[in-house]
């Protein structure tokens, strides 16, 4: 009675109307009295698994069975009599505009399983070469070699494999340009945050089995690519994080790291304002040896340009 009160509520609040025939109660684990919950709402009573937003809820994130809907789609649309007259360059359209776009929505999500990309691929396959006959026709070129850039030659028909680690990994982009997104701080309560909030935490334990836990196996290939831009540069680690050349400090002046002695510092800690619009201020354990100067001369040349500023720090 009290939710019906607060929807109610809303309605008059928002000018929205709730169709509660359209709605179901979806309860999560054993729920006392839901069937008069039900009934007092007005609404349809469900249950895990379903579809929300066109997304599964509630099933295992690897199950093959929550890609059929994906997969009839495509077959579908690749109805006989809907394909029978269309020529080579009209299946070729038809693949690239529409088939290798059907899947993307889950794919920007969920890891597609490796037999469902193969009924896939073999469905484009197959209408490539063989249109609207039943009969089994030749592949005249490589499936491989088709889906190469048209700038090689190829076709530039998508790869749903390669395309599926490409949407996941841009979470891990997103995750790291995100502030306050709500999104964010769900993942930030659930697994906590690591390297100044760039990353979550590794997924371990009774948290691992998830939707974030297949996501962050793309983490590496994805900060291989990703350099920092620095502004305030108290997210940012002098030594160990790209944002000075093409690779971090650590590995272009590896002598010069092993004497650092705050390995760890941020930019914003070996920056000193005090030197006129400000500096570098560079501490080391020790005194360099004459044949250390040379090193230390092209690490100052490699910090010309960059400095502190008021922004904040971001990627690219």
């Amino acid at each position: 009675m009290h939710l019906s009160w607060i929807l109610f509520w809303f309605e008059a609040a928002s000018r929205l109307r709730i169709n509660l025939a359209k709605s179901e109660i979806i309860p999560v684990g054993e729920v006392e009295g839901v069937n008069e919950m039900a009934v007092e709402l007005g609404c349809r009573l469900g249950q895990l698994p379903a579809v929300y937003l066109g997304l599964p809820l509630g099933a295992p994130n690897k199950a093959v069975f929550v890609w059929d809907g994906v997969e009839e789609k495509v077959r579908r649309r690749l109805a006989l009599w809907k394909r029978q007259y269309l020529s080579k360059g009209g299946r070729i359209t038809l693949l690239k505009s529409t088939l290798a776009n059907m899947p993307v929505y889950q794919m920007s999500l969920f890891r597609m399983p490796k037999s469902v990309a193969r009924r896939l691929d073999k469905l484009q396959r197959d209408f490539l070469w063989g249109g609207g006959n039943l009969d089994r026709k030749a592949h005249l070129v490589n499936w491989e070699m088709v889906c190469r850039d048209k700038e090689k030659g190829r076709l530039g028909i998508r790869k749903l494999n390669l395309l599926n680690i490409a949407l996941l990994g841009k979470w891990i982009w997103r995750f790291a340009c995100a502030k306050e997104d709500f999104w964010k701080q769900v993942l930030i309560a659930k697994y906590g945050q690591e390297d100044f909030g760039w990353r979550t935490k590794k997924v371990v334990g009774a948290f691992g089995v998830g939707v974030w836990k297949e996501i962050l196996k793309e983490a590496g290939w994805c900060w291989e690519k990703m350099a920092f831009k620095a502004g305030k540069g108290n997210k940012i680690k002098f030594w160990t994080d790209w944002w000075c050349g093409g690779s971090t400090l650590s590995q272009s002046f590896p002598h010069l790291f092993t004497l650092a002695a705050h390995k760890n510092g941020t930019l914003e800690e070996m920056w000193d304002q005090n030197f006129g619009e400000g500096g570098w201020n560079l501490r080391f354990i020790r005194d360099f040896n004459d044949w250390e100067m040379n090193l230390v001369g092209n690490l100052l040349q490699a910090l010309r340009g960059h400095m502190i500023t008021v922004e904040d720090d971001s990627i690219i």
